[in-house]
Order: C-alpha cells, then sequence, then structure tokens
C-alpha cells in the first residue's frame, strides 16, 4: 500500500527587542515575499538540526533552540502541498544577518509593523505576539 504522506519543514522566530527576522524568499511559491525562516527537513535529518541548518543558509545566523514554538498542519498551508511545519524558537549566538541560499534578503522586522508574508507566517507571528503580552 502507497501512502500519500505530508511534507515537513521547519521555520524559526528569532525576536530580540521586539523585532523579528525575516527572510525574502528568492524562489516560488512566493517569491520576493517576506517570510519566517525556514524550509524542509532532509531526509535522516532531526527537526532540530534542520532549523539550525536552515537558519544559518538563509539568515547567516548561527543560532541555538530556546524552544519549540508549536506545530501548524493546516493543509493548505503551502500550495505545493500538505507540509507540516515544527516552528522553534530560537537565540543567536553569532553571526552577521544577510539572505542566503534561497533568502535574496534577510532583515529585522518591528513586530508592529510587518510586511506582507508569505504562507501562514502572519498567523505564527500573531501567535507568539499573543503569547508576548502581559
Amino acid at each position: 500500500m502507497t501512502y500519500n504522506n505530508p511534507k515537513i519543514t521547519v521555520d524559526g522566530l528569532i525576536i530580540e527587542n521586539d523585532m523579528i527576522v525575516l527572510i525574502k524568499r528568492g524562489n516560488d511559491p512566493f517569491k520576493g515575499t517576506w517570510a519566517l525562516p525556514g524550509g524542509f527537513v532532509e531526509y535522516n535529518e532531526t527537526t532540530e538540526n534542520a532549523i539550525l541548518r536552515e537558519i544559518h543558509e538563509e539568515t547567516g545566523l548561527i543560532c541555538e533552540i530556546s524552544s519549540l514554538f508549536g506545530v501548524y498542519s493546516d493543509p493548505n498551508r503551502d500550495p505545493r502541498g500538505h507540509t507540516i511545519s515544527i516552528v522553534y524558537e530560537l537565540r543567536k549566538i553569532r553571526g552577521t544577518l544577510k539572505g542566503g541560499d534561497d533568502a535574496s534578503d534577510a532583515r529585522l522586522f518591528p513586530l508592529e509593523n510587518l510586511p506582507s508574508l508569505a504562507f501562514d507566517h502572519d498567523t505564527i507571528i500573531q501567535d507568539k505576539r499573543k503569547e508576548m503580552k502581559p
């Protein structure tokens, strides 16, 4: 029997002083749109290693995982097909923020003034903002 399984992705929340790291997508879908850094988990890779790899590839930053934030699994969250994203909160250790790999740019944005975002990343960030409220 063959199963049509969803793909696993990871996304990273790097927030400092009410600013969040976003990348500008260099590829479709949503080419040219801002998004959380992240990507697909490779075969034989843990999700923890995947998020650290993707963050470094797309932003130039070396980070450590602070915590697991959540899992987002809406079957319609990605136009390429059903993906499940495991979202981690990360803390920058070192590095200079710059776009790399399939990210054409990487920048800090104020949480109160975000650009239009790809996928369901606005939902993820809004969930984080709700958690941050006193």
